[in-house]
């Protein structure tokens, strides 16, 4: 199965504006309308896939988010694979969350030194000795990440997952209609995220430790 480009769906390229791409779907769903091809048996199916590419590409922020998280910086080849599909995109909401909160420690060093000191005398307790032990790390990181969290990156969250779902059903990774089959993919991408976030924290620690 090749990749699914909503920009060529609905014939425009990717640096069409907004107004371009509100024309070229109005112009397409008029043309393959099934009312106006009554003899189409894949009328239907085509409205269906051009509705789903505007959903996407319509929306200002879906479409910041579908170019991040489908394009990256260059198109990718195609793949077969659902599997293959989904474990990108895990892969990909995975480096947004890592990259999230390694920024905003980044801003706010004092904080990464502060618990620092708290991860050393946890990890001597537990050891007998210093070192940068990863799960004493994450489990840190977990109990402070709400803290870390704002509003807003809550929103840029549940936009990037929303927008990969819309992409994961439209590759045939699981059908909509398939209310579970839909939640447990949601749930498997909220959870790329997260752990995303958890190795940023992680990353940025890594950064300022100084064994003692």
């Amino acid at each position: 199965m090749a990749r699914m480009d909503y920009y060529r769906i609905l014939g425009v390229s990717r640096e069409a504006s907004d107004e371009e791409i509100k024309k070229a779907y109005r112009k397409l769903v008029f043309q393959h309308h099934p009312d106006r091809n009554p003899n189409n048996t894949q009328a239907e199916e085509r409205i269906r896939e051009i509705n789903a590419a505007y959903e996407i590409v319509g929306d200002a922020e879906k479409r910041r988010s579908y170019d991040r998280l489908y394009w990256g910086d260059e198109p990718r080849a195609d793949v077969v694979d659902v599997s293959v599909i989904l474990h990108e995109m895990e892969q990909k909401l995975f480096d947004e969350g890592r990259k999230e909160i390694f920024a905003v420690l980044m801003k706010d060093v004092k904080r990464v030194k502060a618990d620092l000191a708290i991860l050393r005398e946890r990890t001597v307790a537990a050891q007998g000795y210093d070192s940068f032990k990863e799960d004493l790390v994450v489990a840190r990181a977990a109990e402070v990440m709400d803290e870390l969290l704002t509003e807003d990156m809550e929103r840029r969250k549940q936009r990037l997952v929303e927008v990969a779902a819309d992409m994961m059903v439209t590759q045939g990774v699981v059908k909509k209609q398939d209310e579970g089959g839909f939640r447990a993919l949601r749930g498997t991408l909220e959870e790329s995220l997260r752990k995303g976030r958890l190795h940023g924290y992680a990353s940025a620690l890594e950064l300022f430790y100084e064994r003692r």
